[in-house]
């Protein structure tokens, strides 16, 4: 039928045939609702990639505090030398 929307076709490969399997045996006779399991799986991987964001703009937050308070481990000597003579490679 035509549409103007977007259509998608899922191959059932081994992991995700798995995945339906054992989603259906819990399901029984219920049918499978593929839209549903898009809509979750997209808000779930939506969540995901938000938190890690959020962990990752914290961490760079603390860091930044770290580096404002002077309180990042190191080699305070090393670090001396290559700002006095440059970086070298071997």
């Amino acid at each position: 039928m035509p549409t103007k929307r977007r259509r998608h076709a899922i191959t059932e490969t081994p992991p995700v045939q798995a995945a339906l399997d054992e989603l259906r045996r819990e399901l029984g006779d219920e049918p499978l609702n593929l839209g549903e399991l898009v809509v979750l799986g997209a808000r779930e991987k939506l969540n995901s990639l938000r938190l890690t964001d959020a962990r990752t703009a914290a961490l760079r937050r603390s860091l930044a505090d770290r580096v404002r308070a002077g309180n990042v481990p190191g080699d305070r000597e090393a670090a001396e030398e290559v700002r006095r003579t440059g970086w070298v490679r071997p």
